[in-house]
């Protein structure tokens, strides 16, 4: 198989199909069709019609000129096609991230109308990405380019479509500053604006979970009494809860946590005013039931910091400022990360933030 176009005719498992590289890039054209002397005839033909085309600049990268009419028959739009990727998604991942694929769909149909999704190629696959960088952030096109990826790789193996345009789309999102942990003494703030409210007192000890802990606000939200030992000396995280629904935590790894002496007292405390079992939960909402993580930050954690005079952050910032502050008090990051769910090089990318842990650029004296 040569490098100018030059087809070879392959058998896979009992059906032809054409393999020829074009520029640079690898193309398989299923045929659909039976491996006998008739069909490799025909194939051959086709063959020889690529050959021709790749020699005088005719070729056509959507294969369509190459097959035969009941191949060319399926002219699914691409935001149908991607529809049905969804449909199939459906048991197979969360509700709540099928509202990303949603969105997607809307903007595979303002953008490619009713074409056919056999009928994109490359050129118009970067042209896409660059109409969804008009509107979103480049970390959120990188996700949807994916969901497109794997949509058309589903297809191929679907038999609808031959190629992948959007495998070679790559989108470079730029990098952004470490978050910034909140200082003890906005932490001292922070809690005593919490304390001085009656409303917001409620979360206080939420509160003092996850800055105790660095575990993520979906993992306290969910934590139940059968994940905490009789003592309350140590919590097993291995679930989350995130708008009402249970899953597995984000890297999908369990962990065990032994508290310090504060915390065991807190839940200790909180254990004995309540006698709660097994299956309830730990930290509750004002009224009862699960924390709603848009209702805390909007009624308590917003209207608490500037109460303090604290500058914004979102609520996760607790999760950074943990490891960032056990990172300056000299703590092994291997047992950060652990404690955390991360790995060491995660830690250090994506949350250690400005204290002291962070190295000064020395001065150097380059005089004489």
């Amino acid at each position: 198989m040569g490098r100018g176009g030059e087809v070879a005719i392959q058998e896979l498992r009992g059906k032809l199909r054409l393999v020829f590289s074009f520029r640079g890039k690898r193309y398989f054209l299923y045929t659909g069709l039976s491996d006998n002397r008739v069909n490799r005839l025909v194939c051959e033909s086709r063959a020889r019609l690529i050959e021709a085309d790749c020699a005088t600049d005719n070729f056509d990268a959507t294969l369509q000129k190459y097959k035969d009419e009941h191949q060319r028959a399926d002219r699914t739009p691409a935001n149908t096609l991607f529809d049905r990727f969804t449909e199939w998604k459906k048991r197979r991942v969360y509700k709540r991230t099928l509202e990303k694929y949603k969105g997607l769909s809307g903007h595979l149909k303002d953008y490619f109308k009713d074409r056919a999704a056999i009928s994109i190629g490359e050129n118009e696959a970067f042209r896409f990405k660059d109409y969804l960088l008009e509107s979103l952030a480049h970390s959120t096109v990188k996700e949807r380019i994916g969901l497109l990826k794997a949509c058309w790789d589903w297809a191929i193996a679907q038999k609808i479509v031959e190629g992948n345009p959007w495998s070679e789309v790559r989108v470079k999102v730029p990098p952004k500053p470490k978050p910034k942990p909140l200082t003890k003494e906005e932490v001292e703030k922070v809690l005593k604006a919490f304390e001085s409210s009656e409303w917001s007192r409620h979360y206080l000890k939420y509160l003092l979970f996850l800055l105790g802990t660095g575990a993520r606000t979906g993992e306290v939200i969910g934590l139940q009494w059968r994940h905490v030992s009789s003592d309350c000396s140590q919590v097993w995280i291995g679930e989350m809860l995130s708008r009402g629904t249970r899953k597995e935590t984000k890297n999908n790894q369990a962990r065990t946590l032994s508290l310090p002496q504060n915390l065991q007292e807190m839940l200790r405390e909180i254990k004995e005013n309540n006698s709660p079992k097994d299956h309830e939960l730990v930290f509750k909402a004002p009224e009862g039931g699960p924390i709603n993580d848009h209702n805390f930050r909007n009624r308590a954690w917003k209207k608490c910091l500037e109460r303090a005079g604290v500058e914004y952050r979102k609520p996760y910032i607790t999760r950074s400022t943990f490891i960032s502050h056990a990172l300056a008090a000299g703590m092994n990051p291997v047992d950060i990360a652990e404690l955390t769910g991360h790995d060491v090089e995660t830690l250090y990318r994506e949350y250690a933030g400005s204290i002291e842990s962070t190295p000064k650029v020395p001065r150097l004296d380059w005089s004489n």
